[in-house]
């Protein structure tokens, strides 16, 4: 049964879409969402951000300002853009379109969500939220089916009172669509503006000086399921309403057809009235063409129009896509400036035309807000994030200062820290260091690699400073910083149908062998190998596309159009070659297909699972890690207007498919799925909104976003024992030692509840922080980097009765150190107290004697040793702090040397009972003394330390022979 016969059914059912059904079979229950507790993401960034929909500000507060990025939420800054905080990460998406401060009062905030840009890569949204608190809290308060709102606009003057433009479904038509308004502050709803099920809402506004006069655009366009499939009509157009909305006009005189239009009113004189419109060149259905763009002007509250520059640069679509936005200045009505793929301004109505901010690449400016009462403060929402300036534009705040980076994929080079790379949409490429030297992740830590904005990046497993990615497979020597193109074909080839022997989109495979290391292999629609470093390449693959579908229901009207007709237009979207034997390979198909070879190329079988309907886009495929004729493929099906999601399994090689998605919401569509490496059926998967775990082969997925933001992850990794996610919105993400993710059996991690000290992953002896410069200011962006030490895990079935014990030990046995749960924890000192300001410092932690998984640090060295008998409690400059500090991040400065290289035993003491680990301490590979020189320095520094910890044993002995005797000569009789 395909996936289009069991939609019709739940459709016929009811309206709500229901979860995928799974094959009936026992899935033992993972552990409860409380064991992943203190397990917690780590972003490292690249602080280079993406593509921003929406920004606004209010008038009262000139230096508060709210940006929307399209997959990575709500972000807020008080400092006009010098630091920038997430505020919707709890909400139900990332992916937003619209947000509008409520004039009369900055407490209330709106958002609409889905993005509401038609881009191959969009994301679709929940509907609308608010908040009454300034950003602090929100609230979900409908149009849920939506998908896509790009434009909110409120009554000046009665925050209850909105409007929303509601786009609807991207891939499929809806009937939550249109303008709706709400008298009630968002408790309701009601749908003023309404065309039909394939046609939207774009643009809503309200009149400043007259809130019974509202401006609405309405546009009739369908996304296709292949890229760059865009069928519009001339459904929409530019309307009126003078009675608050309850009726409404088309508005025509001096209009071309009108396919899309973006409105701006003057606030200097609300009778004139902008509009970057596309139109038809014809009468009719447009079948993927998007209209010419031309700016128009009405002086007469829209009655008539006129075309009024013939500079074709302000309305240029952005990045060949998006319609330009026109921003009038709030206080001189001659005055207004074009967001397009850089921005434009106009002193004379809109006449002539002169830059105002871009680059030479094209920044692409999506939208702005300007302070209505100081016009030189204003924000754009760019694709590269959202940028702030208060002198007119003389000076701007960067965009290299949040952390919304848009990644298609994700890889790590073999490199010492390892390295994580992908493409990212609107700014190039990335390797970003999983460890900075200097005790965060910076700019300095992260590189472009020569990758195009969608490319995936393939660092060389044999050399990690040569990197492969993107479309046209390049080839970056980081040593030189030489890029070359080594890729089998030149250039982009068609992406809306058969345009040569090749077809290529926005993002192809370059993916290594796992076997055979020299092996790097490229997709078009054909499966291309080299060995030499694409000094040569071999096709390995015929065709492996459809050459014949049935065109997708969620097409509708447009079935009929030319370009929608079938023909071959799909790709080879992913590629897995298997982890066990050096022919065998995996690949799937944006249009709905798996193939599997065994014999390196030379003959393929077809192996799609029949659920699997045309354009059912495989957007990735992991090869089994422990069995050759094992695999797992996410299927995404975002294109054919289905949001549910689409995970299958195959255990015989892919004579036979298991869909296995229990577990993960309806709404949340698959984009990658992987195995771990060390443990069988141990899987990962990453939708739309998160990262989910499977114990058990996909038998039972559980939420394992913990304290990530909400947003779309596109690609995950396990490398080492870190899980890595690539998110379309908030960057890279690491998940530090999941060793007890592999340890957990059943839905307890020990059998009988009993406590469990996992076993440990593998401790570098690295050093923190190498910097001898004074610390990176707090202002200044950082990701994160991984804890300072060895990571003790240990499990809790119920609170220990009393103290809690962990004692490191040698070989022979000498402790090394001990914790114990009743260790005083030094406290943050109070702000009067404290020796600098509080925001350097890094909150105390002790052993947990609650319930529950619990994650230690141990910093590799011996154990401190107390101040000697009479002595002082030290101090100096910083209260003991290094002056290589890290906001929020710094601790005291260890006193005791480094433990020496070797493995050495934890015991965890609970409850009168012991458990006991080996854990092995390794030296820093990028350390290139000699090992007898190493070997020398420790025992060196351990001798002193040992010599140290027996003097001061002798001195406690000393010290309390000392008292013995007082005592005595006190109680001796008098003589």
């Amino acid at each position: 049964m395909s996936f289009r016969t069991l939609a019709l059914i739940a459709g016929a059912l009811t309206a709500l879409v229901p979860s995928w059904p799974v094959p009936a079979q026992q899935a033992a229950p993972g552990p409860p969402q409380s064991f992943f507790s203190e397990l917690r993401w780590r972003n490292i960034g690249p602080h280079r951000a993406s593509r921003t929909v929406a920004a606004v500000g209010h008038r009262g507060q000139p230096h508060t300002f709210y940006m929307a990025q399209v997959n990575g939420g709500v972000w807020k800054t008080t400092d006009a853009g010098r630091t920038w905080k997430p505020i919707f990460d709890d909400q139900s998406t990332g992916s937003i379109g619209s947000i509008v401060v409520a004039p009369s009062d900055p407490n209330i905030v709106y958002v609409g969500s889905g993005e509401g840009l038609h881009r191959p890569d969009l994301s679709t949204g929940e509907g609308m939220f608010k908040s009454t608190d300034a950003g602090n809290t929100w609230a979900h308060i409908g149009l849920r089916d939506a998908q896509q709102i790009p434009r909110i606009d409120v009554d000046p003057r009665d925050p209850n009172r909105l409007f929303v433009a509601a786009l609807g479904h991207p891939y499929g038509p809806n009937e939550e669509r249109g303008i709706f308004r709400s008298t009630n502050g968002g408790r309701s709803f009601e749908k003023v503006l309404y065309k039909d099920e394939n046609t939207g809402g774009n643009d809503v506004d309200v009149d400043p000086s007259d809130s019974n006069v509202v401006y609405a655009t309405m546009w009739e366009e369908r996304q296709g399921p292949w890229e760059n499939a865009v069928w519009a009509g001339t459904g929409g157009g530019i309307f009126k309403s003078t009675d608050g909305g309850t009726t409404w006009r088309p508005l025509t005189k001096g209009l071309p057809q009108v396919i899309q239009a973006n409105l701006a009113i003057s606030p200097a004189n609300p009778r004139r009235i902008f509009a970057t419109v596309a139109s038809a060149s014809e009468p009719g259905m447009l079948d993927q063409v998007r209209g010419a763009g031309g700016m128009y002007r009405s002086d007469d509250a829209g009655e008539s129009w006129r075309l009024i520059t013939d500079d074709t640069r302000p309305t240029g679509r952005i990045g060949g896509g998006d319609l330009p936005m026109p921003l009038p200045d709030p206080k001189n009505p001659e005055v207004v400036i074009s967001a397009s793929t850089v921005s434009w301004k106009s002193t004379d109505g809109g006449v002539t035309w002169a830059p105002f901010k871009g680059a030479p690449g094209g920044e692409d400016y999506q939208n702005g807000w300007i302070n209505p009462d100081h016009p030189n403060i204003m924000i754009f929402g760019v694709d590269q994030g959202a940028v702030v300036t208060l002198n007119g534009g003389e000076t701007w705040s960067s965009w290299y200062n949040q952390s919304t980076a848009q990644m298609y994929h994700v890889t790590a080079d073999n490199a010492f820290p390892y390295r994580v790379c992908s493409g990212q949409q609107e700014s190039g490429s990335a390797c970003v260091s999983s460890r900075g030297n200097y005790g965060a992740i910076s700019l300095r830590d992260w590189t472009p690699v020569g990758v195009d904005e969608y490319g995936y990046v393939a660092p060389d497993p044999l050399d990690p400073d040569i990197v492969y990615g993107g479309r046209n497979v390049t080839r970056y020597d980081r040593r030189t910083g030489q890029v070359s193109t080594v890729g089998p074909i030149g250039g982009r080839g068609g992406t809306g149908g058969p345009q040569g022997p090749f077809r290529t989109v926005r993002t192809m495979p370059v993916v290594f062998s796992e076997v055979d290391k020299r092996a790097l292999f490229f997709a078009n629609n054909h499966l291309w190998k080299t060995v030499n470093g694409g000094d040569r390449w071999q096709q390995i693959s015929p065709d492996l596309t459809r050459a014949s579908w049935e065109t997708p229901r969620s097409v509708g009207k447009y079935a009929g159009l030319p370009g929608a007709q079938p023909s071959r237009r799909g790709v080879i979207y992913t590629i897995a070659p298997s982890y066990q034997e050096v022919n065998r390979i995996w690949v799937g198909t944006d249009d709905g297909l798996i193939h599997v070879t065994a014999d390196a190329g030379k003959t393929w079988q077809d192996i799609t699972p029949p659920a699997v309907d045309a354009w059912a886009k495989v957007s990735l495929i992991d090869a089994g890690r422990f069995d050759p004729l094992t695999a797992y493929a996410a299927i995404n099906t975002l294109r054919l207007d289905d949001l549910r999601p689409h995970i299958f399994r195959t255990h015989d090689g892919g004579r036979t498919w298991t869909e296995i998605v229990n577990g993960i919401p309806a709404g949340e569509t698959v984009n990658a799925v992987r195995e771990d490496p060390k443990r069988k059926g141990l899987l990962f998967a990453g939708t739309e909104r998160a990262v989910y775990v499977s114990f058990n082969d996909g038998a039972k997925w559980q939420s394992l976003r913990l304290n990530m933001g909400v947003t779309s992850v596109r690609d995950l990794i396990v490398k080492d024992d870190d899980l890595v996610s690539a998110t379309h919105g908030r960057g890279f993400w690491i998940l530090d030692d999941i060793t007890p993710l592999r340890q957990i059996q059943g839905p307890l991690p020990g059998a009988n509840d009993s406590v469990v000290l996992c076993k440990p992953t593998t401790a570098w002896r690295v050093r923190w922080n190498t910097s001898t410069d004074m610390p990176w200011p707090a202002e200044e962006p950082t990701g994160e980097n991984p804890p300072d030490g060895a990571i003790i895990n240990y499990y809790l079935p119920s609170a220990a009765a009393g103290e809690v014990i962990l004692e490191i030990t040698r070989a022979d046995g000498r402790l090394v150190r001990r914790y114990s749960s009743t260790d005083p924890v030094t406290p943050v000192p109070e702000a009067r107290t404290a020796p600098v300001p509080l925001y350097w410092l890094r909150a105390p932690k002790a052993l947990s004697t609650a319930p529950g998984l619990h994650r230690f640090v141990w910093d590799i060295h011996h154990q401190p040793l107390p101040n000697p008998p009479g002595g002082g409690a030290g101090g100096g400059r910083g209260g003991g702090l290094p002056i290589q500090a890290i906001p929020y991040n710094t601790a005291p400065a260890p006193t005791t040397p480094w433990v020496a290289p070797g493995t050495y035993t934890m015991t965890l003491s609970v409850n009168g009972k012991r458990y006991s680990q080996p854990i092995e301490v390794k030296q820093d590979p990028r350390v290139k003394t000699p090992a007898v020189s190493m070997r020398q320095v420790y025992d060196w520094t351990n001798s002193m330390y040992f010599g140290a910890a027996d003097a001061h044993a002798a001195a406690l002995e000393a010290a309390e022979l000392r008292g013995r005797v007082v005592e005595l000569r006190a109680s001796a009789p008098a003589s």
